[in-house]
């Protein structure tokens, strides 16, 4: 038998792989003009973004807004109120500093900072050559002024025997009147030196020489400051103690130049001191302007003002900080309540109304409170619509909106 070659005809005979490739190609040319014909259809259908909300502003519903009270800005009588930073001070007129008045060694150191002390009460004791030469010539004086009062004394004796003759009794009562003068002035040094009158009695009856000088307050307060040690050189003027009477302090401030011509000797003072825990209107610090700088400093272009108040119970300590609001004529201005101030970044901003129910956080510029009214600056204009009550709120519903 004849091997012969098989012949297969294209329109009937087709391999079993060849039928299923082209299976699969119309099938995916059916897959892509559907998904053709879904896209055609749904391009008309497009979403349209809303705007979001300024963050600076808010609204509310109608039931809230009911817990907001609005009003317009307008005028009110207000005194120009300035506020200065400034400190406590102790008043410059009730300070005594202590010192030795001779060169000598600290032997004793009986006061500490803080202490109270009376006037004459010894804060420390210092020994000197000094003082030992002072208190000899002392002693000399003592015995000259004796010697020439027994002489004066013979001499009258002698006149009225018509032994001598009037002269020689006008010479040795010279000699007194002298020798007393230099027995007052060795007393008077031995006193500046602070030798007690005990002493020197003890000094001139008994011939006692003191070891050490006293150094004693000369007024009653506290001390605050103490520059001394026991067995320091002390040398005359070195000032070793600080005495203070605090019952009543200055509280000093600087003044922008560009105030200084509407602050005069006079006018009333609030004084606010942070570290008492208390504002003005809870406990009032007042006092006057007692002194206006006639200089401006050069390094920070400012003006020196002080005010002197009262410190019974010493809750005024030197070195606190404090704020000096400075009470000015009545002026009519632009002005807002204090209540309707909130606190933004360190800045303050009130509400203003943008439509029902709608407000926008308005940045603003203040004066001090007056009278709980705050003087208008920069930002508002009159009759302009503002949240006076629930400001507060209104601001923590801005800030909750804005988280979600």
């Amino acid at each position: 038998m004849s091997s012969q070659p098989l012949k297969f005809s294209a329109g009937r005979y087709r391999p079993a792989s060849l039928v299923l490739a082209l299976a699969m190609a119309g099938l995916t040319s059916l897959t892509l003009t559907a998904c053709g014909n879904d896209e055609k259809a749904a391009a008309p259908v497009a979403v349209q973004a809303q705007p979001e909300l300024d963050p600076m502003e808010v609204v509310v519903s109608a039931e809230m807004a009911g817990n907001f009270k609005i009003a317009p800005v307008a005028q009110a009588e207000l005194a120009s109120v300035q506020e200065i930073a400034g400190r406590i001070e102790a008043n410059e007129r009730k300070v005594t500093r202590i010192g030795a008045v001779v060169t000598g060694r600290v032997t004793d150191v009986l006061a500490e900072a803080g202490d109270r002390v009376k006037p004459g009460q010894v804060l420390a004791r210092v020994a000197s050559p000094e003082l030992t030469s002072a208190q000899l010539a002392y002693m000399r004086a003592s015995a000259t002024a004796t010697l020439a009062e027994r002489s004066a004394e013979r001499a009258r004796q002698l006149i009225a025997a018509d032994v001598i003759g009037s002269a020689e009794l006008q010479r040795r009562e010279s000699e007194v009147q002298i020798a007393r003068a230099e027995l007052r002035a060795a007393g008077d040094q031995l006193k500046l030196m602070g030798l007690s009158g005990d002493a020197m009695t003890r000094l001139r009856g008994q011939g006692n020489v003191a070891p050490s000088a006293a150094i004693a307050a000369s007024s009653a307060g506290i001390v605050i400051e103490r520059q001394v040690s026991q067995g320091q050189v002390a040398q005359p003027g070195d000032p070793l103690f600080t005495v203070a009477d605090l019952s009543n302090v200055w509280v000093v401030g600087a003044l922008p130049e560009q105030m200084a011509r509407s602050v005069k000797v006079g006018q009333d003072v609030q004084v606010d001191v942070p570290a008492l825990g208390l504002t003005v209107e809870e406990a009032p610090i007042t006092g006057k302007i007692i002194y206006v700088g006639d200089t401006v400093s050069t390094e920070t272009r400012t003006v020196a003002i002080r005010t002197q108040v009262d410190n019974k119970d010493l809750a005024l300590k030197p070195q606190m900080l404090a704020s000096m609001k400075i009470q000015g004529a009545l002026e009519k201005v632009l002005a807002i309540p204090a209540l309707a101030v909130v606190r933004e970044n360190d800045k303050d901003h009130v509400y203003v109304k943008k439509a029902e129910n709608h407000y926008r956080l308005t940045p603003v510029e203040l004066g001090a409170n007056s009278g709980g009214q705050r003087p208008v600056i920069k930002g508002l204009s009159e009759g302009a619509q503002i949240v006076v009550e629930g400001a507060f709120h209104l601001n923590n519903e801005r800030k909750r909106a804005e988280l979600e």
